[in-house]
């Protein structure tokens, strides 16, 4: 069902048939049979088409690997998500010591990972270092001599790269903005070069690269190239001064249609950004690129069920099983999710909000759509497969959803659903 107040997005691994949403070749209704609601579904076809429209434009004609995706876990760390990407050649992007742990669990190269994030800690920094990642991203100077400390501890070496903050505006959102100067992420462009020259004088700091990450959910090309090309100017005046750059981490952050968003084809955007690398005299660099979004962001929804229809005096609630505790984005971001119901039954429409059971009214899932629906009905919020559930929480004591995979006519349980007692089992009454 789509309307004006509930446009939808083209999907591969999901499709609506005669009435009826499938997943792959299974339909949405025997999933919730089988595995019950709130439930995640993923598609591995979806993931795969994802990564490889990705990976065309990172060799070119004559077969030259021109750039490796790093897979950025924060957007689904599920082993078996992660597992499918590592199988299809992908490094991967971590931004804590867990989803350190969690690369290593499916048997990742550590020369594959990426260590990023803002406020590593010593110990892990010390996991980077000992596990023998590819790079560990630096945001700060203070970060900086942490590693150098740790690293002359741990007596190894430590390579790094300065996570430049390029002051570019990416036109997003202003909580997933990462890349203007009033942002906390990255080293202020004005201090850059200062602070590289101080890294090349660590006894234990090996410079390898640079890395720049602007922002998430961005739908054009233009800030991506804006960044790139303050980026390459300082790879220009580090070569002038001896100090060799030997990767180029351009991060991830393109956007996803949710509905009605237009992004960039992504073999062509990044064909674009690499074609600009080249053209600017670059071309013998190691390019990392780290989608996360745009690799599972719609290759994932959240099945729920209908339990009231509550007319109000000046809104009508459809209050489903779901709630802000499995999908977080649109009670923190106000962010839109296409809401369709898995079987059309040609129902008389009427516009609803749609809202959970937790006690907050932030509680909502989507506002004013316009749905044909009854109760017991079940929906399907689509472009689930980011953010969702890495973001779920227990809040009111409530259990977290199944994770699915679906390939082709199978379905896989990735992650059981947990149960109430899981919530406590590590908690203790005091003694009597």
């Amino acid at each position: 069902m789509k309307s004006a107040s509930n446009p939808i997005p083209n999907l591969s691994g999901f499709s609506e048939r005669n009435g009826s949403w499938y997943a792959e070749e299974i339909p949405l209704s025997d999933l919730a049979s089988q595995f019950g609601t709130p439930l995640y579904i993923y598609s591995k076809k979806s993931l795969t088409e994802a990564f490889q429209a990705y990976d065309r434009a990172c060799v070119d004609p004559t077969g030259h690997r021109r750039a490796r995706i790093h897979y950025a876990m924060k957007a689904n760390s599920n082993l078996a998500v992660i597992d499918c990407f590592k199988k299809l050649g992908a490094g991967f992007d971590l931004v804590s010591g867990g989803e350190l742990a969690r690369a290593l669990a499916i048997g990742a190269d550590p020369k594959s990972l990426v260590f990023a994030g803002v406020g590593k800690s010593a110990d892990e920094i010390a996991q980077a270092l000992q596990a023998g990642v590819k790079c560990i991203n630096v945001e700060s100077i203070a970060e900086l001599h942490q590693i150098n400390r740790v690293a002359q501890q741990l007596n190894c070496r430590a390579p790094i790269s300065l996570r430049v903050n390029p002051d570019v505006d990416a036109q997003t959102h202003p909580y997933i903005s990462t890349g203007l100067k009033g942002n906390k992420f990255g080293i202020a462009y004005h201090e850059v070069l200062k602070t590289y020259r101080e890294a090349a004088l660590l006894s234990q700091i090996d410079v390898v690269g640079i890395d720049c990450h602007i922002g998430s959910q961005i739908t054009s090309t233009s800030p991506y190239l804006d960044a790139l090309d303050k980026v390459l100017d300082l790879v220009e005046q580090l070569k002038k001064e001896g100090i060799t750059i030997h990767h180029l981490d351009l991060g991830g952050g393109l956007g996803i249609s949710y509905g009605s968003e237009t992004p960039p084809d992504i073999t062509e955007f990044t064909n674009t950004l690499l074609d600009h690398v080249a053209k600017r005299g670059f071309a013998y660099l190691d390019v990392v690129l780290e989608p996360g979004r745009s690799l599972v962001g719609n290759a994932g929804v959240l099945l729920t069920q209908v339990e009231y229809l509550k007319p109000g005096a000046e809104k009508n609630f459809c209050i489903v099983n779901a709630a802000m505790t499995e999908l977080m984005r649109p009670a923190l971001y106000e962010a839109y999710h296409a809401i369709v119901p898995v079987q059309n039954k040609n129902l008389k429409s009427l516009t609803y909000d749609i809202v959970g059971p937790v006690c907050e009214s932030g509680d909502w899932l989507g506002k004013d759509r316009t749905l044909g629906i009854e109760e017991g009905d079940l929906l399907a919020i689509l472009s689930a497969g980011a953010y969702g559930f890495v973001m779920a929480s227990n809040y009111n004591t409530r259990p977290k959803p199944a994770e699915i995979m679906v390939d082709g006519d199978k379905a896989y349980v990735i992650r059981s659903r947990e149960n109430t007692q899981d919530l406590f089992s590590s908690e203790a009454r005091l003694p009597d």
